[in-house]
């Protein structure tokens, strides 16, 4: 990898092709009605609501019970809504631009299309959390009895070319879906049909990389399919996957911070164990607190209980050690995530790092609920910025586990890549 962040010449960047989608069909406010979130920010609760709400939304497709009767049933429940026309396959390969817009003004634009996988050695497509195989298995299976890619990935990457004009110049369309959700996000999106412009992508993107910021699972799966089905059958459309890919430098995502919570570790001790090793300073609330980490150059954490509030910052050299471990790169070791985890939760407060132990909140106001609910300290943290996040990635290492959150998240069931249809013939039925 080149330092301007372009791929080698002879390692080929990125590759996003025109594909043949099954698109939601009908009103703006049917087609609302069809979306849902993605499958692993849903639990049963609102997985059963959205079909209350109506019963061919995608989350029967997207998210089945975990069996394979499951799993066929999602099959058969994407091939009677194709029957149906609740869903159609567009006729023409398409490249997809994808608009999310909040009601603060906030847009965040991409290009859906079909991405070349890569192994990450090649340094093209950038992976910065570790997977787990139950997700992949869960999700190979579901998109193996769909014969589809029913979610893209979210790649961001440096942009400002000419693909990133072409998303640009859709403004003046019409487009083919406007439709807005209730937590929302008001979502449109154009298909880009003219092979000139296929052609202008192709060219630009050709010595690019990405960085995954979301779905990092789904491309584990994707890869996973590539090499199940090479072994069956050779090259295909498997050798690709669906991905929306969004210019950071011009249309892209919000990165926020996920907060964690220590359920019996007081504040008092958080803060006396802190002593010595850095800085700790009481300050009047939490807005303060999170004002004064941003504006500090470094390492910055703040440690509430719900009642009292601290800054924390100056790690020593010891803290620091704490966090480096044989071969990591700074890019890692200096996040405050990694000296929060490494140094301050294993070294200094002498716990355990895990699930149990160190929970998630992705507010701030859930990880000061949560600490207040079950006596400890929530531990809030400043984003990461989407340059740090690429720098670990670029240099072969992950992050540790929860460290970003993407906003926002592209909507499940606005577009479906199924494999069937990426021939040139008649797509089935």
């Amino acid at each position: 990898m080149q330092a301007d962040g372009t791929a080698d010449v002879d390692v080929p960047g990125l590759s996003l092709e025109p594909f043949r989608a099954i698109r939601p069909q009908g009103s703006s406010e049917r087609i609302a009605a069809l979306l849902c979130p993605p499958y692993d920010v849903i639990d049963a609760a609102q997985r059963a609501e959205l079909l209350r709400r109506d019963p061919d939304n995608a989350v029967g497709v997207i998210l089945p019970e975990p069996t394979p009767a499951g799993y066929r049933q999602a099959a058969d429940e994407l091939t009677r809504l194709v029957h149906d026309g609740v869903y159609r396959v567009d006729e023409a390969h398409a490249l997809y631009v994808y608009e999310m817009a909040d009601d603060d003004g906030q847009v965040t634009r991409g290009l859906v299309g079909a991405v070349e996988l890569r192994d990450p050695g090649d340094g093209v497509i950038l992976p910065h959390e570790n997977t787990m195989a139950g997700p992949v298995a869960d999700r190979l299976a579901v998109m193996t009895a769909t014969d589809s890619d029913l979610e893209p990935i979210y790649l961001v990457y440096d942009g400002g070319g000419e693909a990133s004009a072409v998303v640009r110049d859709v403004e003046s369309d019409t487009p083919l879906v406007q439709a807005r959700t209730p937590d929302g996000l008001t979502h449109r999106l154009w298909a880009v049909t003219d092979p000139e412009a296929h052609a202008v992508v192709r060219a630009d993107l050709a010595t690019r990389r990405a960085l995954i910021a979301d779905g990092h699972h789904r491309y584990a799966t994707y890869r996973e399919r590539e090499r199940q089905r090479q072994e069956a059958d050779g090259p295909g459309p498997w050798d690709r996957g669906m991905a929306l890919l969004v210019d950071s430098t011009d249309y892209g995502p919000q990165v926020h911070a996920i907060h964690r919570v220590i359920p019996g570790l007081t504040l008092a001790d958080a803060m006396a164990r802190i002593e010595g090793v850095g800085a700790v300073q009481t300050v009047g609330d939490v807005a303060t607190g999170l004002d004064r980490a941003e504006r500090t150059a470094g390492f910055a954490l703040v440690l509430t209980d719900g009642d009292q509030v601290a800054l924390v910052t100056d790690p020593d050299a010891t803290l620091r050690s704490a966090a480096r471990r044989g071969g990591d790169v700074p890019a890692l070791t200096e996040l405050d995530v990694t000296v929060l985890h490494r140094g301050l939760v294993e070294r200094v407060w002498g716990l355990v790092d895990d699930v149990d132990t160190v929970r998630y909140a992705h507010s701030v106001g859930e990880a000061v609920r949560d600490a207040r609910a079950a006596g400890g300290t929530a531990v809030l943290l400043r984003p990461t910025p989407v340059q740090a996040v690429t720098a670990v990635a670029a240099a072969g290492a992950r992050m540790p586990r929860k460290s970003t959150l993407f906003t926002p998240k592209p909507a499940s069931g606005l577009l479906i890549r199924r494999l069937a249809d990426q021939g040139g013939g008649p797509a089935p039925s």
